[in-house]
């Protein structure tokens, strides 16, 4: 079936490595269900590092399993793998969303969320909508930096976190 990881009509690895600063080598490329582990720690120590005020309703047990039996398995996944196999960040897109890209707290500002941002651009080159929560400044200028535009603001009441969030999206320009 075209889209799923390792297909034929869609490679599972993204061009050649690209040497980060300070980071070593870094390959963007298709989860496997091996990685959903190494992916869920990722999400779970990003989202304390980067939130810390907003309350997550979910046991880290609960965030393994919806990264074993959901994420991984149901939506289009990448990883970005160091040269020492370690995964330093998670994209995920599910449909015309970027729903999930978190990365390693330590491997924050070194380009690797540059490169995810441009492959859903490319992934998805008709266009992209996310959402992040308002309290998360940085996110939010990232995505602006990026050329989402802020098209809806709510109170939270649509999230399981009940934290107020920004809706962005992101369109080609057309010649």
């Amino acid at each position: 079936m075209s889209g799923e990881p390792g297909s034929a009509a869609e490679p599972d690895t993204k061009g050649e490595p690209d040497t980060e600063a300070g980071t070593g080598t870094v390959l963007l490329r298709r989860a496997r269900a091996a990685d959903a582990r190494a992916a869920a720690d990722v999400w779970l120590r990003s989202f304390a590092a980067a939130l810390p005020t907003v309350v997550r309703p979910r046991s880290d047990t609960e965030v393994r399993a919806w990264f074993r039996h959901v994420v991984v398995e149901r939506y289009e996944t990448w990883v970005a793998e160091g040269t020492d196999g370690a995964v330093a960040g998670v994209m995920v897109l599910e449909g015309e969303e970027l729903s999930q890209l978190y990365l390693a707290p330590e491997r924050r500002g070194r380009g690797i969320g540059d490169r995810f941002v441009a492959l859903a651009k490319e992934r998805r080159a008709d266009g992209l909508s996310l959402w992040t929560f308002q309290v998360n400044a940085p996110a939010r200028r990232f995505y602006e930096r990026h050329g989402f535009r802020a098209v809806e603001w709510t109170d939270g009441d649509r999230n399981e976190e009940r934290e107020p969030d920004v809706r962005y999206v992101w369109r080609p320009r057309r010649s």
